[in-house]
């Protein structure tokens, strides 16, 4: 059998059909296959590898960390030099009243840590998310998920959720003195690049600080510059009480955290000891590589760059086809008619050498999210080949 044969048959899969591209090696902006084809880059992994792929910084500080020691025992009990300089750093970029980091393995694992601390902080079991939300596919995260398609096979869930409407005025009526939480993402992602009103967010943030509710920022996705700013909530203005980071925060390994005020985080340590607890979160090389990779991007010019890259982008995407592009930054989402002619675009696109994918709630949308660190030139690139795919289902 061969290498795509054993894929099929070995490794657990996610959908009837998997792209099962065989890639041998990944550089910057572009994928290599085992034929030696390239693929220029258009989703980074999913908003992960922000400054690349294999960064020779990043790959310096794996090696590094690797020949000092891996895994040494259960996260918080022994004082590891790549997280604390990485927390330590990322506590300098947040607001001062996110000064505690808890590092997970993934995003998944942040949602399911700051849930608990919502509750354990507040005592209150109620929380608040949004309809067309992703925060992780755990059963914890999957109950906050706004999607009956997604949720229903897997019930029952955690009770006590409601599932409103994102940017809805009406929601601040449901936050109450019962609320432990409200959850949301910054920019909901996976709806096809849907922002939040800054009124609506500002009015969010007061009501739950009348209430003693918790305010939680999912910057997953929107976090390390992808929006043209470090963390997606800057513009707003707004500060959240626990912000959740994943993605790009590994550089590339996996990696997630979340983040509030020591205050909140300490009441883990007590009734019960060990109140949240992980084998693998905050893995030394994982930290290593994040670390390398946020001062990579703190030093080079991609974060300002951003705007320009996607003014470029939306000035070249230019199609009768194209029902609409949102984006914030270099997450962007072009809209056609339907999932079936957005699927024939993507298929289009991969076998031309560019690799891009629709959005969970928003399937017919394709997604644009490529390392920050792409080019002008490379921006062309993509672009022509999507507008000839999109051509070529435009004459059929």
């Amino acid at each position: 059998m061969n290498q795509r044969q054993l894929f099929l048959q070995h490794v657990g899969q996610t959908s009837p059909a998997p792209l099962a591209l065989e890639i041998v090696k990944a550089k910057g902006t572009v994928l290599t296959d085992r034929k030696g084809k390239t693929y220029l880059d258009l989703i980074a992994g999913i908003s992960v590898c922000n400054v690349g792929h294999c960064h020779p910084k990043v790959v310096k500080a794996i090696r590094k960390q690797a020949g000092d020691y891996l895994h040494l025992l259960v996260y918080g009990e022994l004082v590891e030099t790549p997280q604390v300089a990485y927390a330590t750093l990322l506590t300098k970029l947040l607001p001062s009243s996110l000064n505690s980091v808890y590092f997970t393995s993934s995003g998944a694992e942040a949602t399911e840590g700051a849930m608990k601390l919502a509750k354990r902080v507040t005592g209150r079991t109620q929380m608040i998310a949004f309809n067309h939300s992703y925060h992780g596919s755990t059963q914890g995260a999957l109950s906050l998920m706004g999607d009956e398609y997604w949720r229903n096979a897997y019930r029952p869930l955690l009770p006590g959720i409601l599932h409103l409407e994102y940017n809805d005025p009406a929601v601040l009526d449901f936050i109450t003195t019962d609320t432990a939480c409200v959850l949301l993402e910054t920019i909901q992602a996976e709806k096809g690049v849907n922002p939040p009103k800054k009124s609506w967010l500002t009015a969010l943030r007061k009501r739950c600080t009348e209430t003693g509710t918790l305010l939680i920022l999912d910057e997953i996705q929107t976090g390390f510059g992808r929006t043209g700013h470090l963390w997606g909530f800057e513009p707003f203005e707004i500060v959240p009480d626990i912000i959740l980071l994943g993605k790009a925060l590994g550089g590339g390994m996996p990696l997630g955290a979340f983040v509030a005020d020591k205050a909140l985080m300490d009441q883990f340590t007590l009734n019960p000891v060990l109140g949240h607890i992980t084998t693998f979160g905050g893995h030394p090389v994982s930290c290593a590589a994040g670390l390398a990779a946020l001062k990579v991007l703190l030093k080079e010019k991609w974060i300002s760059e951003v705007p320009e890259k996607e003014a470029l982008f939306r000035e070249l995407l230019v199609h009768p086809a194209i029902q609409a592009i949102r984006s914030r930054g270099l997450l962007i989402a072009v809209e056609f008619e339907s999932f079936e002619v957005n699927k024939r675009v993507i298929d289009r696109c991969i076998s031309n050498g560019v690799l891009t994918d629709w959005f969970l709630f928003g399937s017919n949308c394709l997604r644009i999210a490529p390392p920050l660190s792409i080019s002008k030139k490379e921006i062309k690139k993509a672009c022509s080949i999507i507008l000839e795919a999109i051509q070529s289902e435009y004459l059929r």
